[in-house]
């Protein structure tokens, strides 16, 4: 298993190029975002666990992509995040509206407020600094490896919270 500054190395080696692959077919860029994530992270548990080392990481990395793309294109009628981002930033005044937002901003909260203050920091330094994931790694002073998987695990639990909502939203509709 490689270690350290040698692990640090070949993901940043890989990202750029990876990042590019995957956005050329994911239209929205959170989701590539995600989709680059869970490829590092997926090599980075395999480096781990596995006996053999990897041959052919480039070859390896792309098919990890390319078959998270292919799920995520078939899971693409699952994505009920547009719909409360469209709530969140939705200009309409009328009381439902107003209502609807206030939930969800609530709701937002409350994932935040539990998630562990290493995977909040991860979240707050790129979605609300608007610092790369590199930069953002670099102010917690901990590996790249370590920030994605954080903000990772951040990511999924906001998104159960919220899905909740939205569930719960439908069903009174």
């Amino acid at each position: 298993m490689k270690e350290g500054k040698e692990l640090d190395d070949l993901i940043k080696l890989h990202t750029h190029k990876l990042q590019t692959f995957v956005n050329s077919r994911v239209s929205n860029r959170e989701d590539a975002e995600d989709i680059v994530q869970d490829t590092l992270l997926q090599l980075l548990r395999s480096l781990r666990i596995l006996e053999n080392p990897i041959g052919q990481v480039t070859s390896w990395l792309y098919t990890v992509a390319h078959n998270l793309i292919v799920n995520h294109d078939m899971k693409i009628h699952e994505d009920f995040m547009g719909d409360l981002s469209e709530i969140m930033v939705a200009d309409n005044d009328d009381p439902e509206m107003q209502l609807l937002r206030k939930m969800v901003w609530q709701e937002l909260d409350k994932a935040l407020a539990e998630l562990p203050p290493e995977q909040r920091q991860a979240i707050e330094l790129t979605e609300v600094q608007g610092l790369s994931t590199a930069e953002a790694a670099k102010r917690m002073q901990v590996p790249l490896g370590t920030f994605l998987s954080r903000k990772r695990y951040a990511t999924l639990h906001i998104r159960k919270r919220l899905h909740s909502l939205y569930l719960e939203l439908i069903q009174k509709n």
